[in-house]
Protein backbone atom coordinates (compact mmCIF):
# COMPACT_ATOMS: atom_id res chain seq x y z
CA UNK A 1 0.00 0.00 0.00
CA UNK A 2 1.23 3.48 -0.80
CA UNK A 3 0.41 6.66 1.06
CA UNK A 4 -0.19 10.07 -0.57
CA UNK A 5 -0.29 13.42 1.15
CA UNK A 6 -4.08 13.14 1.19
CA UNK A 7 -3.97 9.94 3.16
CA UNK A 8 -3.75 6.20 2.47
CA UNK A 9 -4.49 5.15 -1.06
CA UNK A 10 -5.72 1.90 -2.45
CA UNK A 11 -3.27 -0.82 -3.29
CA UNK A 12 -1.04 0.09 -6.26
CA UNK A 13 -2.21 3.71 -6.51
CA UNK A 14 0.54 6.19 -7.46
CA UNK A 15 1.22 8.88 -10.04
CA UNK A 16 2.47 6.51 -12.71
CA UNK A 17 1.32 3.71 -14.95
CA UNK A 18 -1.55 2.42 -16.84
CA UNK A 19 -4.48 3.21 -19.01
CA UNK A 20 -7.76 3.83 -17.21
CA UNK A 21 -11.34 3.21 -18.18
CA UNK A 22 -14.19 5.72 -18.03
CA UNK A 23 -14.43 5.29 -14.25
CA UNK A 24 -10.73 6.06 -13.76
CA UNK A 25 -9.78 2.44 -13.06
CA UNK A 26 -7.42 0.55 -15.34
CA UNK A 27 -7.78 -3.04 -16.39
CA UNK A 28 -5.10 -4.17 -13.93
CA UNK A 29 -6.79 -2.55 -10.93
CA UNK A 30 -4.71 0.63 -10.90
CA UNK A 31 -6.55 3.74 -9.68
CA UNK A 32 -4.90 7.06 -10.57
CA UNK A 33 -4.47 9.61 -7.84
CA UNK A 34 -6.44 12.83 -7.70
CA UNK A 35 -3.28 14.72 -8.54
CA UNK A 36 -2.84 12.73 -11.75
CA UNK A 37 -6.48 13.15 -12.72
CA UNK A 38 -6.28 16.89 -12.14
CA UNK A 39 -3.13 17.09 -14.22
CA UNK A 40 -4.80 15.23 -17.09
CA UNK A 41 -7.87 17.49 -16.90
CA UNK A 42 -5.63 20.55 -17.01
CA UNK A 43 -3.72 19.17 -20.03
CA UNK A 44 -6.95 18.45 -21.91
CA UNK A 45 -8.31 21.92 -21.08
CA UNK A 46 -5.15 23.57 -22.38
CA UNK A 47 -5.30 21.51 -25.58
CA UNK A 48 -8.95 22.51 -26.15
CA UNK A 49 -8.13 26.16 -25.46
CA UNK A 50 -5.18 26.13 -27.88
CA UNK A 51 -7.33 24.50 -30.58
CA UNK A 52 -10.08 27.05 -30.14
CA UNK A 53 -7.63 29.97 -30.31
CA UNK A 54 -5.98 28.56 -33.43
CA UNK A 55 -9.34 28.04 -35.13
CA UNK A 56 -10.54 31.53 -34.22
CA UNK A 57 -7.34 33.24 -35.39
CA UNK A 58 -7.47 31.29 -38.65
CA UNK A 59 -11.07 32.34 -39.29
CA UNK A 60 -10.31 35.98 -38.51
CA UNK A 61 -7.25 36.00 -40.79
CA UNK A 62 -9.20 34.34 -43.63
CA UNK A 63 -12.06 36.82 -43.22
CA UNK A 64 -9.72 39.81 -43.29
CA UNK A 65 -7.91 38.55 -46.40
CA UNK A 66 -11.22 37.82 -48.11
CA UNK A 67 -12.57 41.30 -47.40
CA UNK A 68 -9.33 42.97 -48.51
CA UNK A 69 -9.33 41.11 -51.82
CA UNK A 70 -13.07 41.24 -52.57
CA UNK A 71 -13.45 44.90 -51.64
CA UNK A 72 -10.53 45.97 -53.82
CA UNK A 73 -11.60 48.29 -56.67
CA UNK A 74 -10.23 46.03 -59.37
CA UNK A 75 -11.55 42.73 -57.97
CA UNK A 76 -14.41 42.24 -60.52
CA UNK A 77 -12.00 42.56 -63.44
CA UNK A 78 -9.38 40.42 -61.71
CA UNK A 79 -11.94 37.73 -60.96
CA UNK A 80 -13.04 37.63 -64.59
CA UNK A 81 -9.46 37.53 -65.89
CA UNK A 82 -7.85 35.09 -63.44
CA UNK A 83 -10.68 33.07 -61.91
CA UNK A 84 -13.08 32.29 -64.74
CA UNK A 85 -14.90 28.99 -64.19
CA UNK A 86 -15.46 28.59 -67.94
CA UNK A 87 -11.78 28.80 -68.86
CA UNK A 88 -10.82 26.70 -65.84
CA UNK A 89 -13.03 23.86 -67.10
CA UNK A 90 -11.55 24.24 -70.57
CA UNK A 91 -7.94 24.31 -69.38
CA UNK A 92 -7.99 21.56 -66.77
CA UNK A 93 -8.00 18.50 -69.11
CA UNK A 94 -5.26 19.95 -71.31
CA UNK A 95 -3.13 21.01 -68.35
CA UNK A 96 -3.55 17.58 -66.80
CA UNK A 97 -2.48 15.96 -70.06
CA UNK A 98 0.61 18.16 -70.21
CA UNK A 99 1.40 17.39 -66.58
CA UNK A 100 2.22 13.81 -67.56
CA UNK A 101 5.30 15.16 -69.35
CA UNK A 102 6.36 16.97 -66.17
CA UNK A 103 5.98 13.78 -64.15
CA UNK A 104 8.08 11.79 -66.63
CA UNK A 105 10.76 14.48 -66.59
CA UNK A 106 10.79 14.36 -62.80
CA UNK A 107 11.26 10.59 -62.71
CA UNK A 108 13.98 10.44 -65.37
CA UNK A 109 15.84 13.60 -64.39
CA UNK A 110 15.54 12.79 -60.68
CA UNK A 111 17.25 9.43 -61.17
CA UNK A 112 19.96 10.97 -63.38
CA UNK A 113 20.54 13.79 -60.90
CA UNK A 114 21.01 11.39 -57.99
CA UNK A 115 23.52 9.25 -59.90
CA UNK A 116 25.51 12.16 -61.37
CA UNK A 117 25.42 14.09 -58.11
CA UNK A 118 26.77 11.11 -56.20
CA UNK A 119 29.62 10.63 -58.70
CA UNK A 120 30.58 14.30 -58.48
CA UNK A 121 30.46 14.25 -54.68
CA UNK A 122 32.66 11.15 -54.51
CA UNK A 123 35.10 12.76 -56.97
CA UNK A 124 35.34 15.84 -54.74
CA UNK A 125 36.11 13.75 -51.65
CA UNK A 126 38.75 11.46 -53.18
CA UNK A 127 42.05 11.59 -51.35
CA UNK A 128 45.56 11.63 -52.67
CA UNK A 129 47.46 13.93 -55.04
CA UNK A 130 46.76 11.70 -58.04
CA UNK A 131 43.08 12.68 -57.84
CA UNK A 132 43.78 16.43 -57.70
CA UNK A 133 42.67 17.10 -61.34
CA UNK A 134 39.45 15.18 -60.76
CA UNK A 135 38.72 17.15 -57.59
CA UNK A 136 39.34 20.43 -59.43
CA UNK A 137 37.02 19.47 -62.30
CA UNK A 138 34.28 18.39 -59.88
CA UNK A 139 34.60 21.62 -57.91
CA UNK A 140 34.55 23.71 -61.11
CA UNK A 141 31.42 21.89 -62.28
CA UNK A 142 29.52 22.51 -59.05
CA UNK A 143 30.63 26.15 -58.84
CA UNK A 144 29.65 26.87 -62.44
CA UNK A 145 26.23 25.23 -62.54
CA UNK A 146 25.23 26.40 -59.06
CA UNK A 147 26.07 29.95 -60.07
CA UNK A 148 24.44 29.81 -63.52
CA UNK A 149 20.70 30.63 -63.41
CA UNK A 150 18.61 27.66 -64.48
CA UNK A 151 16.64 29.68 -67.02
CA UNK A 152 19.87 30.73 -68.78
CA UNK A 153 21.15 27.16 -68.73
CA UNK A 154 17.90 26.02 -70.33
CA UNK A 155 18.13 28.67 -73.04
CA UNK A 156 21.74 27.79 -73.81
CA UNK A 157 21.04 24.05 -74.07
CA UNK A 158 17.56 24.11 -75.63
CA UNK A 159 18.24 26.91 -78.11
CA UNK A 160 22.00 26.76 -78.55
CA UNK A 161 22.57 23.05 -79.16
CA UNK A 162 20.21 22.86 -82.18
CA UNK A 163 21.93 25.94 -83.64
CA UNK A 164 25.21 23.98 -83.80
CA UNK A 165 23.63 21.47 -86.22
CA UNK A 166 25.71 18.63 -84.86
CA UNK A 167 25.24 15.26 -86.52
CA UNK A 168 23.60 12.67 -84.29
CA UNK A 169 22.70 15.19 -81.57
CA UNK A 170 19.01 15.43 -80.74
CA UNK A 171 17.07 18.64 -81.13
CA UNK A 172 14.08 17.41 -79.13
CA UNK A 173 13.26 20.19 -76.63
CA UNK A 174 12.13 17.65 -74.05
CA UNK A 175 15.45 15.80 -74.07
CA UNK A 176 17.47 19.01 -74.19
CA UNK A 177 15.41 20.55 -71.41
CA UNK A 178 15.83 17.45 -69.28
CA UNK A 179 19.59 17.60 -69.90
CA UNK A 180 19.72 21.21 -68.70
CA UNK A 181 17.74 20.33 -65.57
CA UNK A 182 20.06 17.42 -64.85
CA UNK A 183 23.19 19.55 -65.28
CA UNK A 184 21.96 22.21 -62.85
CA UNK A 185 20.41 20.02 -60.17
CA UNK A 186 23.24 17.50 -60.13
CA UNK A 187 25.51 20.34 -58.95
CA UNK A 188 23.19 21.07 -56.01
CA UNK A 189 22.72 17.40 -55.14
CA UNK A 190 26.48 16.81 -55.35
CA UNK A 191 27.02 19.37 -52.61
CA UNK A 192 24.34 17.72 -50.48
CA UNK A 193 26.03 14.35 -50.86
CA UNK A 194 29.47 15.87 -50.20
CA UNK A 195 28.22 17.46 -46.99
CA UNK A 196 26.90 14.08 -45.90
CA UNK A 197 30.16 12.31 -46.70
CA UNK A 198 32.25 14.87 -44.84
CA UNK A 199 29.93 14.71 -41.82
CA UNK A 200 30.93 11.09 -41.19
CA UNK A 201 33.59 10.96 -38.49
CA UNK A 202 37.02 9.78 -39.72
CA UNK A 203 36.97 7.03 -37.09
CA UNK A 204 34.29 5.26 -39.16
CA UNK A 205 36.63 4.99 -42.13
CA UNK A 206 39.54 4.05 -39.86
CA UNK A 207 37.51 1.29 -38.23
CA UNK A 208 36.54 -0.07 -41.63
CA UNK A 209 40.16 -0.07 -42.74
CA UNK A 210 41.20 -1.86 -39.54
CA UNK A 211 38.76 -4.64 -40.42
CA UNK A 212 40.54 -5.19 -43.71
CA UNK A 213 38.31 -3.17 -46.05
CA UNK A 214 39.92 -1.20 -48.84
CA UNK A 215 39.30 2.52 -49.23
CA UNK A 216 36.71 1.84 -51.92
CA UNK A 217 34.95 -0.77 -49.79
CA UNK A 218 34.98 1.52 -46.75
CA UNK A 219 33.42 4.28 -48.84
CA UNK A 220 30.81 1.98 -50.34
CA UNK A 221 29.76 -0.06 -47.31
CA UNK A 222 30.44 2.29 -44.38
CA UNK A 223 30.60 5.96 -45.36
CA UNK A 224 28.05 6.32 -48.16
CA UNK A 225 25.15 4.49 -46.46
CA UNK A 226 25.44 6.76 -43.41
CA UNK A 227 25.96 9.88 -45.50
CA UNK A 228 22.91 9.25 -47.70
CA UNK A 229 20.73 8.44 -44.70
CA UNK A 230 21.66 11.72 -43.05
CA UNK A 231 20.96 13.77 -46.17
CA UNK A 232 17.55 12.36 -47.08
CA UNK A 233 15.56 15.52 -46.08
CA UNK A 234 17.64 17.99 -48.17
CA UNK A 235 17.66 15.53 -51.07
CA UNK A 236 13.88 15.37 -50.99
CA UNK A 237 13.73 19.17 -50.91
CA UNK A 238 15.85 19.31 -54.06
CA UNK A 239 13.51 16.83 -55.75
CA UNK A 240 10.54 19.02 -54.82
CA UNK A 241 12.29 21.99 -56.46
CA UNK A 242 13.08 19.87 -59.52
CA UNK A 243 9.44 18.89 -59.76
CA UNK A 244 8.41 22.54 -60.01
CA UNK A 245 11.19 23.53 -62.40
CA UNK A 246 10.24 20.88 -64.94
CA UNK A 247 7.70 23.46 -66.10
CA UNK A 248 10.54 25.57 -67.48
CA UNK A 249 11.12 23.15 -70.37
CA UNK A 250 8.17 24.88 -72.03
CA UNK A 251 10.51 27.67 -73.18
CA UNK A 252 11.75 25.30 -75.89
CA UNK A 253 8.26 24.48 -77.13
CA UNK A 254 7.63 21.25 -75.20
CA UNK A 255 3.92 20.95 -74.45
CA UNK A 256 3.85 20.36 -70.71
CA UNK A 257 1.32 21.69 -68.21
CA UNK A 258 2.67 25.25 -68.41
CA UNK A 259 2.80 25.27 -72.20
CA UNK A 260 -0.71 23.83 -72.44
CA UNK A 261 -1.96 26.68 -70.25
CA UNK A 262 0.03 29.20 -72.30
CA UNK A 263 -1.62 28.04 -75.53
CA UNK A 264 -5.09 28.64 -74.12
CA UNK A 265 -4.07 32.02 -72.68
CA UNK A 266 -2.70 33.11 -76.06
CA UNK A 267 -6.00 32.24 -77.70
CA UNK A 268 -8.41 33.59 -75.10
CA UNK A 269 -6.39 36.39 -73.43
CA UNK A 270 -7.67 35.03 -70.13
CA UNK A 271 -5.11 34.04 -67.49
CA UNK A 272 -7.20 31.47 -65.63
CA UNK A 273 -5.30 28.55 -67.25
CA UNK A 274 -2.12 29.76 -65.51
CA UNK A 275 -3.92 29.55 -62.18
CA UNK A 276 -5.10 26.05 -63.04
CA UNK A 277 -1.55 24.97 -63.96
CA UNK A 278 -0.20 26.49 -60.75
CA UNK A 279 -2.76 24.69 -58.59
CA UNK A 280 -2.01 21.40 -60.33
CA UNK A 281 1.70 21.80 -59.55
CA UNK A 282 0.87 22.68 -55.95
CA UNK A 283 -1.31 19.59 -55.63
CA UNK A 284 1.54 17.50 -57.01
CA UNK A 285 4.12 19.08 -54.70
CA UNK A 286 2.24 18.96 -51.39
CA UNK A 287 2.49 15.15 -50.88
CA UNK A 288 6.26 15.24 -51.42
CA UNK A 289 6.58 18.24 -49.08
CA UNK A 290 4.62 16.54 -46.33
CA UNK A 291 6.64 13.35 -46.82
CA UNK A 292 9.83 15.39 -46.49
CA UNK A 293 8.55 16.95 -43.26
CA UNK A 294 7.66 13.50 -41.91
CA UNK A 295 11.10 12.10 -42.73
CA UNK A 296 12.80 15.12 -41.16
CA UNK A 297 10.74 14.85 -37.97
CA UNK A 298 11.38 11.11 -37.76
CA UNK A 299 15.12 11.57 -38.10
CA UNK A 300 15.09 14.36 -35.51
CA UNK A 301 13.31 12.06 -33.04
CA UNK A 302 15.84 9.31 -33.70
CA UNK A 303 18.70 11.75 -33.20
CA UNK A 304 17.18 13.05 -29.95
CA UNK A 305 16.73 9.50 -28.65
CA UNK A 306 20.25 8.49 -29.60
CA UNK A 307 19.08 6.22 -32.42
CA UNK A 308 21.04 5.42 -35.55
CA UNK A 309 21.07 7.95 -38.37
Amino acid sequence: MTVTKDGPAREGADDKGGMTDGAGVSGDGYTPSERRLARERYTRARARRATAIAALSTLVTAAVLYLVVVKAPGWPRTKETFFSAHYAREAFPKVLEGLWLNVRLLLVCGAAVLVLGMLIAVARTLRGPVFFPLRVLAAAYTDFFRGLPLIINLMIVVLGVPALRLQGVTVDPVLLGGTALTLTYSAYVAEVFRAGIESIHPSQRAAARSLGLTNRQALRYVVLPQAVRRQVPPLLNDLVSLQKDTGLVSIGGAVDAVRAADIIVGRSLNYTPYIVAGLVFVALTIPMTRFTDWVTARMDRQRAQGGSL
